[in-house]
């Protein structure tokens, strides 16, 4: 940083990786925040020698500031920080006053803190704050950055996981990839070669992946990909809370294709997706869509509590994954370099050729999305979450105001129902589900006549509809909510 640069932060209001200190009587004790905040956020400058008051600076300059560098420089390389932290100093004379400026670079170590775990401080906006329990966790996850799903679960097996999706995947595979050695070897050996398995055990990449929903709920409690279809342009102008919500599928294969599915439902698409989801021709702006949902699947944090979740509105698309990028975005947006969180699930998307391999991936969503909409695409990060927006062109509008009507229509019939069809289509907002499931969700002892004459009522209305229509007395019948 020259001291132009200096100059300019200084004339600022508000910075994200700038703080200034008096250190007027030695080094104040907020300094240590500091240190840690940027070594766990995303690194930033400390400047001694300036002093703030109301919103204005003014360079008072260190007393004996070969002093405080020392000082400064042996605290962060001696016992008070749990590691040795490696800064960059800088000192600055502004005629009889001098200004001394250190970089603190972002840690591969986090949490980073000083005398107890306790003291482990975040960025957040231009100032320091003590950081959350579950913030500590996630550093401590993201120590394991790229390990942590290719681990082993010893008391698993290959029974764990769904010959269906083994099936259709390996299936998949000959169609869209029919040179690729993968081909050749039988499922087995196919997923030892990817690591899925290791020694027969499978991984928890794998797990996710293939497993079978009840194996995986014994390790990820809560195990699921939301995606909700709000009729407005934000939560707060939406008439109802949501138009759709997508029912829980058994494992990360299965969702994608759902997932897919939904996110493209309102692109302008003057063409149709053959059986395994590609477009028949060219189209790059739904490639883009493509590599943002694969990107938010094998980049997650599925340790987290917090859930990944797709946001589909009137006049956007949002992409919100649990798990923050290992750098600074503006690194990977100038770099080719590819860094995934899960790198077995990265394989597994990239055999298929449903995502980018080699880091391209941000340029293909950027260009892809460009070509359609002229409009960027907006990355935004922070310590635990991540969050990728696509803006719809104003040809979405129609469709956008014919959901918006829609969904009055809807909120309009819901009105009118008694509690037991709101309770039904509560139940199916999230699952499908047939009578015999309605009556133990509701709590139930049998399927009365109240229920039955609920379900026919909501089914003539056009609120729900069956999973099997040409098929009304199917044993395998079960009822969903209307999708428009």
């Amino acid at each position: 940083m020259t001291k132009q640069e200096l100059l300019k932060k200084l004339q600022d209001i508000e910075w994200e990786d700038f703080e200034v200190k008096l250190a007027s009587g030695g080094l104040p004790k907020s300094a240590w925040e500091s240190v840690s905040a940027f070594s766990n956020t995303a690194g930033g400058w400390l400047i001694f020698g300036i002093e703030e008051r109301n919103d204005n600076f003014s360079i008072v300059g260190v007393e004996n500031p070969s002093k405080i560098e020392h000082e400064f420089l042996n605290t962060l390389n001696g016992e008070k920080f749990n590691i040795k932290i490696r800064v960059d100093a800088y000192k600055y004379n502004f005629e009889d006053k001098t200004i001394l400026a250190f970089y603190i670079p972002i840690s591969k170590q986090k949490p980073v803190y000083y005398n107890s775990l306790a003291n482990s401080f975040i960025r957040s906006g231009s100032g320091d704050r003590r950081a959350t329990k579950e913030e500590i966790d996630t550093m401590y996850r993201d120590q394991t950055f790229g390990t942590k799903t290719s681990e082993v679960i010893e008391n698993y097996t290959i029974d764990n996981l769904s010959s269906i999706s083994l099936n259709q995947y390996k299936e998949y595979l000959q169609t869209v990839n029919p040179t690729s050695h993968y081909n050749k070897l039988s499922i087995e050996e196919f997923l030892h070669k990817v690591s899925v398995l290791v020694d027969g055990k499978p991984t928890f990449a794998g797990l996710l992946f293939f497993g079978k929903r009840d194996s995986i709920e014994r390790y990820f409690v809560d195990f699921r990909i939301d995606l909700f279809e709000i009729p407005g342009s934000s939560i707060s102008d939406a008439k109802v809370r949501y138009t759709y919500r997508l029912p829980e599928q058994e494992n990360l294969w299965d969702y994608y294709f759902i997932l897919f599915e939904r996110v493209t439902m309102r692109i302008d698409k003057p063409f149709k997706l053959d059986s395994m989801g590609f477009a028949k021709e060219d189209y790059p702006y739904i490639d883009a869509l493509r590599e943002a949902l694969v990107n938010m699947l094998m980049h997650a944090d599925y340790f987290s509590p917090i859930k990944s979740r797709v946001r589909v509105f009137s006049d956007k698309i949002e992409f919100f994954n649990a798990g923050t990028y290992p750098k600074p975005i503006e690194y990977f947006l100038n770099s080719d370099t590819s860094m995934p969180r899960n790198p077995i699930l990265a394989k597994l998307f990239r055999a298929v050729k449903l995502a980018e391999n080699a880091g391209y991936g941000f340029d293909k969503m950027i260009d892809g999305w460009k070509s359609y909409t002229n409009k960027p695409i907006k990355f935004e990060t922070d310590l635990d979450t991540s969050l990728t927006t696509f803006y719809l062109e104003k040809a979405t509008e129609q469709a956008g105001a014919q959901v918006e009507a829609q969904a009055e229509a809807q909120a309009e019939a819901q009105a009118d129902l008694n509690e037991t069809e709101k309770k039904i289509l509560e139940c199916l907002n999230s699952e499908n589900l047939s009578s015999a499931e309605l009556v133990q969700k509701l709590g139930l002892k049998s399927l009365s006549g109240s229920l039955k004459n609920a379900i026919k009522h909501l089914l003539e209305i056009k609120l729900i509809e069956l999973t099997i229509p040409d098929k009304p007395k199917s044993p395998n019948q079960k009822y969903k909510t209307k999708k428009e």
